[in-house]
């Protein structure tokens, strides 16, 4: 069942969970395995593939929470009912708060990255890092998910039991591969975009400004000149 936070608010048709970077950090380290949660990071990009995409935004309905990850959702949310919210909730500052603070209760996490050399890369930077990280378990994906890998998930899933699974492919198809997958791994995924890459060092962290030009154009247009779009964006009673 989806969490529900006070102020929530429909974006593009999108339910965005009103929450602050420091509640979003707490929220996730509540995770344990046994537990199975979704959760999205949600950015102008994100909602504007949404806006033309049904399928895809009942897929992000379904989850239990999605963060507002791009300056442009916070003042939506602001004008809409949130008035909590001051900053977006920046993917890679999430993971490695979450991940910093997880040690003290013992957080188990597993990382499901791009590529060999980001998962390779990203796991040594983090146990550098934070001393007494949890890192039990790897995985690079690649869609679509063939039997021997579906197995090998489930597998390093049951063995290590994950708290927390991150899911930081840089495509829309995470956003699938976390909706499909909460249930079969029993734990909590979170889509975090490019938070591999970028705590990982392989890329420099991104502008908000240029990250979300492209999204920010397809949002004002869908919204802006389609009165039937723009109904979308109101207050979830």
């Amino acid at each position: 069942m989806r969490q529900r936070h006070p102020g929530r608010f429909r974006c593009c048709g999108v339910l965005i969970d009103s929450l602050t970077p420091e509640a979003a950090t707490q929220a996730l380290l509540t995770s344990r395995h046994g537990q199975a949660r979704r959760a999205h990071l949600c950015d102008t990009y994100t909602v504007s593939i949404a806006l033309a995409d049904t399928e895809f935004r009942d897929l992000l309905n379904a989850s239990d929470i999605n963060f507002p990850a791009s300056t442009r959702l916070v003042r939506q949310g602001r004008r809409l009912a949130a008035r909590n919210l001051t900053d977006r909730i920046h993917p890679p500052t999430l993971m490695f708060d979450t991940m910093s603070q997880g040690r003290q209760p013992g957080l188990r996490h597993y990382l499901c990255g791009p590529t060999p050399e980001v998962v390779k890369t990203l796991k040594k930077t983090l146990l550098e890092k934070l001393p007494g990280v949890d890192i039990v378990a790897t995985s690079v994906l690649a869609f679509p998910i063939m039997p021997a890998e579906n197995a090998a998930l489930r597998k390093l899933a049951a063995d290590y039991r994950p708290d927390i699974v991150w899911v930081g492919c840089e495509t829309p198809q995470q956003h699938g591969f976390v909706a499909e997958y909460a249930s079969v791994l029993g734990t909590t995924l979170v889509a975090v975009g490019d938070a591999f890459s970028v705590l990982s060092g392989v890329k420099p962290p991104s502008r908000p400004w240029t990250t979300q030009l492209l999204g920010t154009a397809r949002f004002g247009y869908g919204t802006l000149t389609d009165k039937r779009r723009s109904r979308k964006l109101d207050r979830v009673p």
